[in-house]
């Protein structure tokens, strides 16, 4: 009788691990994901424009040019997904994001330079992460789709973060 206990144990485990997923793939809140998509986008938009103008870098400058670029192409999409599909967009950004830009306002030059492409890295970091997500666990075929056409963009967007951000530590060490 006890070897049964010990048969049993992991073939509990493994149906209960399954039920678990099983619940957790329903889970995904689409209208969250639109939400905070929508939201970033805006501040991508908003800081890229403020790269334009504020940093000293040229390496910056175009990062922010095709911030502005890429962000207005996607926020354009999202907006018109969420439209067809009953899904709400903010009108303007949330807390977290606002916050952001409030803070990147108050720079200017190399401060602006070094602070823009640290919060570029951690937010494209962040961004594939919620990307990949949505991809494999939204319940709206588009947005999944449309998850899965930006992620790729944003990796690029973090490999271009990184080589601007390496671009603005060489000119701070000389």
């Amino acid at each position: 009788m006890s070897n049964v206990k010990y048969v049993l144990t992991p073939v509990l485990f493994f149906v209960g691990t399954l039920i678990a997923v099983a619940q957790s793939s329903g889970s995904f809140d689409d209208q969250k994901f639109v939400k905070e998509a929508a939201s970033g986008g805006m501040m991508e938009v908003k800081l890229g424009q403020m790269a334009s103008e504020k940093a000293s870098s040229e390496e910056v400058k175009a990062f922010g040019e095709r911030m502005v670029k890429d962000h207005t192409k996607a926020n354009d999409e999202l907006k018109q997904l969420a439209s067809a599909n009953n899904m709400t967009i903010p009108d303007q950004m949330m807390d977290e994001q606002q916050m952001m830009v409030d803070k990147m306002s108050k720079l200017s030059g190399k401060d602006f330079d070094e602070e823009y492409m640290k919060d570029m890295l951690e937010d494209h970091k962040k961004d594939i992460g919620d990307f990949e997500d949505a991809a494999s666990k939204a319940n709206n075929s588009e947005l999944k789709s449309f998850a899965e056409k930006t992620t790729p963009i944003l990796k690029e967007h973090l490999q271009l973060a990184e080589q601007a951000e390496q671009a603005v530590q060489a000119s701070t060490n000389n």
